[in-house]
């Protein structure tokens, strides 16, 4: 299950995993773990990855849909 959007983001900006590395100051496993949605960040660290990106939070992330 996909929950975020944060690799296609990066490649939308023109950015990399680098930048989040050097961003929050965490390992190259952490951001490799956040990237490929099988650890998510908190949600600080998505509102600070989203002032970077210079996106609206909601963008990172795939859109629900409830079914009944």
């Amino acid at each position: 299950m996909k929950i975020n959007r944060i690799a296609e983001v990066l490649i939308e900006k023109g950015k990399k995993n680098s930048d989040l590395i050097n961003l929050f100051g965490v390992n190259e496993a952490t951001v490799s773990r956040w990237v490929n949605n099988k650890q998510q960040p908190d949600v600080l660290k998505f509102y600070k990855i989203a002032e970077y990106l210079n996106v609206d939070i909601r963008d990172l992330f795939y859109p629900t849909t409830w079914e009944k």
